[in-house]
């Protein structure tokens, strides 16, 4: 039987489950990936499972979120977390060294393994053909404690990529593309697997972009083979025994098809609001621009800020444009110091800040009301980068070169010169990264948890009760993200790890007054659209709502991650089975007989309207019990660290 890549990957790792699209499956789980703004939580969460230590083969602690230091909270966190990953047998990346996902990609990517990440963006790392899922932070923890990672068996959905990229088109070009064909929700239920003979002009770096923002589409992952350019980014890491080669075979078939022609590509660009809202760059020429940012997951590589440096030598950027530049490793920036590119971005007027997220997560660089920001990001949700009223465009290096040289948006082809040659290292830059490795097992379990009085609880959480009478406290529309759900940014993201004073922040992008009406409601129901909870996979965004009373979300579609995540938390996710009922619902939910309507997994009525739920049994048990913490505590028989 001839198999693609991803049904090679996911026969390999079957835990339990048929590979059939729609049906729940357990995926054995090699790496976890962890990173600040979600990973005091899952240390938390370690500790409420009694966890003695880690039995993935690799899991590491990225700090790559939470790095500004305006008061002790941040820091607070990064002790608590060092000390957890010494508890725990789990490799540290302290603050400085990287975002997580490349990093991660430079020093423990291995093709042919499974990767759990508490970051949506885990995607990334399926650049090497490994089966990366971003997930919440609980199935994080469960995954480490060496239970299967349960996902919906998606369709593969494979897109063949003929021709080149011609001058002043990157990858980033390739992953607008995708989103301006199919939009925010095209990838829903749905692995992107990419191939055909353009996959050797690719570079591991190229794909990373491209798998990163597969995340926007909605899909479960994004899977590349791996290849000639896979064995040569790991043998420009000094890790070429790492490789193992992985193809689809002759014959591989794929549930739904695409193409593209990259050689008829040309530079894209997203407006404000939505990843999807894609269009030409010359549909946009001559808006003014007051701020560039360059870096983030969504465009890591050394080439990516090579070739805005090589762009810009010798000349200055515009006046009324600030330019900032998030080198996002260590390496990378040991690199692109070598090579004279920081010291031409310095000379041309650029701000160089240290290496991590930042701007991406809204922790600092917030742009000017109303004025436009142009950032090779992944993401440009309404109020995400820390301005409420933001205008936040997401381009490729190249567009963004342009604009900071131009101080509008400019088409990079318009600008009448070459296209810049950047000439790279072909071995990366060694013994940058400051990874401090897991204890041995007699000297970890005598470290105790650093936990500062700004670092909180998980919150008690009750069973179900089997009637609800609910007043419903909010109704949104389609396409709502976690970031308007919990905000991320420099005010909240210091009380991660403090779910009671995280509160007072619900909702607050959407509606200022949530956490009051929440409070004086208790128990309450939100009504929703379509693809409600895009974006982020912060667990957060569930756990603080439920803290808050939130029992019942009835909408007319989820995204995955969120899903998963409410039920984790003992939230009943419901959908309508006509979505007019949209229209008509609000005030008070009344809803009978739960218990075994969700035990019998039968439809349900509210108001005399009937809803469903898509849960495994599972996931019945789970919201039946309050979450996923309450069942293991009730069933401790179940638990493989008990």
């Amino acid at each position: 039987m001839s198999r693609n890549v991803t049904e090679k990957l996911i026969a390999a790792h079957l835990a339990s489950g048929e590979m059939r699209p729609g049906e729940e499956i357990g995926l054995r789980i090699d790496q976890a990936l962890i990173q600040d703004a979600t990973g005091t939580m899952v240390m938390l969460e370690l500790e409420a499972l009694a966890l003695d230590r880690v039995r993935t083969e690799v899991a590491v602690q990225y700090v790559d979120h939470n790095l500004l230091q305006t008061d002790e909270r941040n820091m607070a966190d990064h002790v608590f977390l060092r000390s957890a990953c010494r508890r725990f047998g789990i490799w540290h990346s302290r603050a400085g060294n990287g975002v997580s996902h490349p990093t991660h990609m430079q020093h423990f990517g291995v093709p042919g393994k499974t990767l759990a990440g508490s970051d949506s963006h885990t995607c990334a790392a399926g650049s090497l053909g490994m089966l990366a899922i971003g997930v919440g932070g609980l199935e994080v923890a469960m995954a480490m404690a060496g239970e299967p990672l349960f996902v919906t068996m998606p369709e593969v959905w494979g897109v063949r990529l003929t021709g080149a990229l011609p001058p002043w088109v990157s990858a980033k070009d390739v992953i607008l593309e995708m989103l301006r064909r199919h939009g925010v929700r095209g990838g829903v239920h749905r692995i992107i697997e990419y191939h055909g003979p353009a996959l050797a002009t690719l570079t591991a770096m190229d794909r990373h972009v491209i798998a990163n923002m597969g995340a926007e589409l909605g899909a479960t992952t994004t899977v590349f083979p791996s290849d000639e350019r896979v064995l040569e980014f790991l043998r420009s890491q000094g890790r070429a025994g790492d490789f193992t080669e992985l193809l689809p075979d002759p014959g591989a078939t794929y549930d739904l098809h695409d193409e593209i022609d990259l050689s008829t590509l040309e530079p894209l660009i997203a407006r404000p609001g939505s990843p999807g809202d894609v269009i030409p760059v010359r549909q946009a020429a001559g808006e003014p621009v007051h701020q560039v940012v360059v870096g983030s997951s969504a465009n890591p590589g050394l080439r990516d800020f090579a070739v805005v440096a090589e762009t810009l030598r010798g000349r200055q950027v515009h006046p009324q444009v600030s330019l900032d530049v998030n080198p996002t490793s260590r390496q990378i920036l040991t690199d692109l110091t070598k090579m004279g590119a920081i010291t031409a971005l310095i000379e041309v007027g650029a701000r160089i800040h240290q290496t991590g997220c930042l701007g991406c997560i809204g922790m600092g660089q917030a742009p000017a009301v109303g004025r436009n920001s142009l950032r090779t990001f992944p993401r440009n949700f309404p109020g995400r980068s820390g301005t409420r009223d933001d205008s936040v465009w997401l381009c490729s290096p190249e567009t963004a070169a342009a604009a900071a040289l131009t101080g509008a948006i400019t088409d990079p082809r318009d600008l009448g010169l070459d296209h810049p040659r950047v000439h790279l290292p072909a071995t990366a830059s060694a013994g940058t990264a400051l990874l401090e490795p897991p204890l041995p097992v007699d000297q970890a379990r005598e470290v105790e948890l650093s936990k500062a009085p700004s670092i909180g609880s998980l919150p008690e959480l009750d069973p179900l009760p089997d009637s609800l009478t609910l007043p419903v406290v909010l109704k949104v529309g389609d396409d709502i993200s976690t970031d308007e759900i919990m905000p991320a940014g420099a005010r909240a993201l210091p009380y991660r790890s403090n779910i009671a004073a995280l509160a007072d922040f619900a909702f607050t992008q959407i509606d200022e007054d949530y956490p009051r009406r929440a409070r004086d409601a208790g128990p309450h129901a939100i009504v929703a659209g379509r693809n409600y909870g895009q974006g982020s996979s912060r667990e957060h965004a569930a756990i603080v709502p439920r803290y808050l009373g939130l029992r019942v979300v009835i909408a007319k579609s989820f995204a995955r991650i969120h899903w998963q995540n409410l039920a984790n938390f003992g939230v009943l996710p419901l959908e309508f089975t006509d979505e007019s009922g949209y229209d008509t619902i609000g005030g008070e939910l009344r809803l009978e007989g739960l218990r075994q309507a969700i035990e019998n997994g039968t439809e349900l009525t509210v108001n005399g309207m009937a809803v469903r739920h898509r849960l495994s049994p599972r996931q019945r048990a789970m919201v039946l019990a309050g979450g996923w913490i309450p069942l293991f505590r009730r069933s401790p028989a179940r638990s493989p660290f008990s």
